[in-house]
């Protein structure tokens, strides 16, 4: 079967590093063409690939039938709607929009238009992550007490780029925040409220580099933290149960991976090199676990898929908007320094 064309939409370092390589990998889809200003670094990887100055272009090519949005986060609602009224399937990287409202307006324009309509979080498919998930449903750490999820970096100098300015979905809250609260609501579901704490800790700082944030569930907390401040950025998970904790170190692999060698798959593809620990409640014995291997090639193959209606999409609008209305809420709680309930 004729694979689908996919229309990339910026080539910064999502679409670079994440997008155009696990694009290339999926079986069931083509990397037709990349949307940036940057036409030779695109044909330099990417032969391939056709190179054009916007999305009116990539959207008059009759062999796209999928638009992957990594612009940066202020277009990804007006580029998504356009390539959804242009009759195509569309994939947004995270954070899906900037508000709940227009979250719901791109969901509500595929659903009318009967297009698939997706977003990309990715961390769904961390090796750690994985781990956890069997970890929990396997009933290994009992009746979760507490929950604790960071990334944390060191970058002490503040950098010139979008993410990083006084701009409209910049910041940590907007780059992170949704790995964080995705993870967690795919794992507990929706909290009763969220108070988050929001700062601008560097000097020079124009955007948010610290995120401390308390979801607060029936019986238990989950607490997201990111923040760029921290000399020795290591612990990854902390999870404790009534029977047993989980400690894990270290941040997945393959997003190094595709840094190094700018393609997706290959040995070692997904494989943690730094095994969470399982800590005994009542000896308090350590173990290391057995960890599952990661592989983000699979939102694309189950993309494909989906297209050709023969699988679910991989996370549907519901998903994310879900994700937004915890997000905006946190926004709210920052600026009025209380909970604010969801």
């Amino acid at each position: 079967m004729k694979p689908v064309g996919v229309a990339l939409v910026g080539y910064g370092y999502a679409g670079k590093t994440f997008h155009a390589p696990l694009i290339a990998a999926a079986e069931g889809l083509r990397l037709d063409a990349v949307v940036s200003s940057q036409g030779e670094a695109v044909k330099a990887d990417w032969p391939d690939a056709k190179a054009v100055a916007d999305l009116d272009a990539a959207l008059a090519d009759p062999e796209v039938g999928l638009v992957v949005i990594a612009a940066p986060n202020a277009l990804h609602a007006p580029m998504a709607r356009q390539a959804l009224e242009a009759g195509r399937a569309v994939v947004v990287d995270k954070p899906f929009t900037l508000t709940v409202a227009e979250a719901r307006g791109l969901a509500d324009l595929a659903q009318a238009r009967g297009l698939l309509l997706s977003v990309f979080h990715n961390r769904r498919w961390d090796a750690d992550f994985l781990t956890l998930q069997a970890l929990i449903a396997a009933g290994r750490l009992g009746r979760i007490l507490r929950f604790e999820s960071h990334f944390d970096r060191f970058r002490p100098q503040v950098r010139d780029r979008w993410r990083e300015a006084d701009t409209p979905g910049a910041g940590i809250w907007y780059d992170l925040g949704p790995h964080l609260i995705d993870q967690a609501l795919v794992l507990f579901g929706r909290p009763l409220a969220i108070t988050a704490d929001l700062a601008i800790l560097r000097q020079g700082g124009q955007a948010t580099d610290y995120a401390h944030a308390v979801l607060r569930y029936e019986d238990f907390r989950a607490i997201l933290h990111a923040d760029m401040t921290s000399p020795a950025p290591d612990l990854r998970f902390s999870v404790q149960g009534d029977r047993a904790a989980w400690i894990k170190s270290g941040l997945d692999v393959q997003e190094d991976q595709l840094k190094a060698h700018g393609r997706a798959g290959g040995d070692g593809w997904g494989l943690d090199p730094r095994p969470g620990t399982l800590v005994d409640g009542l000896t308090g014995a350590r173990t290391p676990t057995d960890d599952a291997s990661g592989d983000y090639r699979r939102y694309y193959d189950q993309i494909a898929l989906a297209l050709r209606g023969r699988a679910p999409n991989p996370v549907p609008p519901a998903q994310a908007i879900a994700v937004m209305e915890v997000l905006e809420a946190g926004l709210l709680s920052a600026q009025r320094r209380g909970e604010q309930p969801l």
